[in-house]
């Protein structure tokens, strides 16, 4: 599976802080066995990752966008609505998988606003912006992954 980090942080995009999220998500993707591209970082800006999101799903190269960050309450957490702008098929199953699972490690978990859905043959997966929450999101839903990608390249359900 090829897959592309979006790394979503005001802090992070402007230097001040040092991204820990996307590190981590590339050595768990890795052990999978996934190819992961190089990690990208924008603002919490919902034009512009909805912009990055299209270009990275519509260019063919990956089969799986995972953002982190930008999933909470916070005034500038914008990921879900530039996530949803360019979605063509949500899968609401996995943000409530992640929030689910998320709850038995951390209460505060259910705040999370992720979002989960298709575009073209790409599928695009909100994280939380930690380290933590972002490896334990994705080890809720990592075993199905793999199968909705290759449901997305045509394969059957069975």
């Amino acid at each position: 599976m090829r897959v592309k980090i979006v790394i979503v942080s005001d802090t992070v995009s402007a230097g001040t802080r040092e991204d820990l999220s996307g590190p981590a998500l590339r050595e768990r993707c890795q052990k999978s066995g996934w190819t992961v591209g190089p990690t990208s970082v924008v603002a919490d800006d919902e034009h512009w990752l909805a912009r990055l999101l299209t270009d990275f799903a519509d260019s063919g190269e990956f089969d799986l966008i995972l953002t982190s960050g930008g999933t909470g309450i916070g005034p500038r957490d914008v990921t879900p609505e530039g996530t949803i702008e360019i979605l063509e098929k949500q899968l609401p199953g996995i943000g409530e998988k992640m929030r689910a699972e998320g709850i038995k490690h951390n209460p505060r978990a259910i705040l999370s606003r992720a979002v989960a859905g298709v575009r073209g043959e790409t599928l695009i997966v909100n994280l939380p912006g930690s380290p933590r929450g972002a490896i334990e999101s994705l080890d809720a839903i990592a075993d199905i992954l793999a199968h909705a990608v290759e449901v997305l390249h045509g394969a059957r359900h069975d």
